[in-house]
C-alpha cells in the first residue's frame, strides 16, 4: 500500500491494473525521478525519455478511468512537468482527435500517436484568450478551395517546440463557429517560440506560436469538430485528468514530508514524534484522502457513462485548491531546506501553482459548478 493512500483506494484496481500502475512507476522511479530537478533547473525537455514512454505502451490503450487516472497520479508524483507532457499528447491532442475526427483521421494519426512516433500539442489559449476563449477565440480559419488559411496567435502551448502535430483551434470565417485542425508543426507560416524564464513547469516545453497563412487541406479539418461545444467535450476529459495530477503531487509532497520528518532530528529524537509536525502529516494527508477519493468516485462515474461537466470542474478545482495547501505544509516542514531544490518540494511547490491554474482556473470551474447546482450562469 502507498503510504499516503490511507483508505486503501489502490485496491479498487483489478490485478492486471495493478501491474500496469506498477510497471509505470518502477519507470518513474528509476528514470524520470533522478533526472526530474536537472531538468527543471535547465528548463529542458529529456527527449531521450520519449522512446521510453513510447515503450510502457499505455497512450491510447483501452482501459478504464480508474486506470488512466492513476497513471496520471504516478506520473505527477514524479514530476508534473512530464505528467504534463504526457497529459497534452495522450490526453489534449490525442483526445481531440478521438472525439472529435472521422474514423479515417483517427486511423490516420492515433497508431503514430499512440507510438510516440508522432508527439502532439494543443493549441486553444491565446495571449488575449484564456478564460473567456469560448467567446473571444480571435484565431482565424478561412476556407479556401479545398484548403483552409489559419491565421492568429496561440500562447503557452506546451509540447509545441517539438511537437510533429498540433491541434489548432481557430474561429471559422464562415460561420463564426470554433473549428479543430491538426497541423504538422513544420507547415509554412507556422512558428513556435519557446517561453522563457518560466518558474513553475520549467521542464514543459510551453510556446508562443505565430499562424501567419498556414495552409492545411479540407482534411486536416477533424470532422466533428464544428463548435465550441465539441472543444468543451475533450477539455471536460482531460480537466479530469488535472485533478488526478494533484493528487499526485500531494502524494509525493506528503512522501517527502514524512520520509524528511522521521530522519530529521531536533531536541534529540525525530521530528515526527513533536505533536505539531503530526499535525502538519495528518493535515496532508487528510487533503491527499479526501481529493483520492473524490478522483476515484469521478472515474467510477465516468465508466458509468454518468459524467457531468461539473463532476470534473468541481474535481479540477477542489483537488489543485487541496494541492496547494499540501505543497506549503510539506515546505513548512523541511523548513530552509524546502527551499533547496535538491530536497524536491521545492519544485512541487512551483508546480503546483502550474496546475492551480491550467485547465481552467478555480474561479471558471467554480462558477461551471455554481450553474448546475443553481440553474443560473454567473457567467459575464
Amino acid at each position: 500500500m502507498l503510504d499516503g493512500d490511507l483508505y486503501a483506494f489502490q485496491d479498487l484496481l483489478s490485478e492486471d491494473e495493478a501491474a500496469v500502475v506498477r510497471r509505470v512507476r518502477d519507470f518513474l522511479d528509476a528514470e524520470v525521478v533522478p533526472i526530474a530537478n536537472d531538468h527543471w533547473a535547465r528548463a529542458e525537455f529529456p527527449h531521450h525519455l520519449i522512446k521510453r514512454y513510447a515503450d510502457l505502451d499505455i497512450a491510447g490503450r483501452p482501459g478504464s478511468n480508474l486506470l488512466s487516472g492513476w497513471l496520471a497520479l504516478e506520473m505527477a508524483r514524479a514530476d508534473a512537468s512530464m505528467a504534463t507532457f504526457y497529459g497534452v499528447h495522450a490526453g489534449l491532442a490525442m483526445g481531440s482527435i478521438s472525439m472529435c475526427g472521422s474514423p479515417e483521421q483517427q486511423e490516420r494519426w492515433l497508431p503514430q500517436m499512440a507510438s510516440f512516433g508522432k508527439v502532439g500539442a494543443f493549441a486553444l489559449t491565446e495571449p488575449t484568450g484564456g478564460s473567456d476563449v469560448a467567446a473571444g477565440l480571435r484565431t482565424t480559419a478561412r476556407r479556401d478551395g479545398d484548403s483552409w488559411i489559419l491565421d492568429g496567435r496561440k500562447r503557452w502551448i506546451g509540447n509545441a517546440t517539438f511537437a510533429d502535430l498540433i491541434v489548432v483551434w481557430a474561429r471559422s470565417l464562415d460561420d463564426d463557429q470554433v473549428k479543430g485542425f491538426v497541423v504538422p508543426r513544420e507547415t509554412p507560416g507556422l512558428t513556435a517560440t519557446k517561453i522563457e524564464n518560466k518558474i513553475a513547469l520549467r521542464t514543459v516545453q510551453n510556446a508562443d506560436i505565430v499562424l501567419d497563412g498556414v495552409r492545411v487541406p479540407s482534411s486536416s479539418k477533424l470532422e466533428n469538430a464544428n463548435s465550441f461545444k465539441d472543444t468543451a467535450k475533450v477539455l471536460r476529459q482531460t480537466r479530469s485528468g488535472v485533478a488526478w495530477e494533484a493528487v499526485g503531487v500531494m502524494l509525493a509532497a506528503y512522501e517527502i514530508a514524512l520520509k524528511y520528518a522521521k530522519e530529521r532530528q531536533q531536541f534529540g529524537k525525530p521530528i515526527a514524534s513533536f505533536q505539531l509536525v503530526q499535525d502538519l502529516l495528518v493535515r496532508m494527508v487528510g487533503n491527499l484522502t479526501g481529493s483520492l477519493g473524490m478522483c476515484v468516485r469521478l472515474a467510477q462515474l465516468q465508466d458509468a457513462g454518468q459524467y457531468r461537466d461539473e463532476h470534473s470542474a468541481l474535481a479540477k478545482a477542489y483537488c489543485t485548491t487541496r494541492m496547494r495547501e499540501v505543497v506549503g505544509w510539506a515546505r513548512e516542514l523541511l523548513a530552509g531546506n524546502g527551499i533547496v531544490l535538491d530536497y524536491d518540494i521545492g519544485r512541487f511547490v512551483a508546480d503546483a501553482e502550474a496546475l492551480y491554474s491550467y485547465e481552467g482556473t478555480r474561479e471558471i470551474n467554480t462558477l461551471i459548478v455554481g450553474r448546475a447546482i443553481t440553474g443560473s450562469s454567473a457567467f459575464v
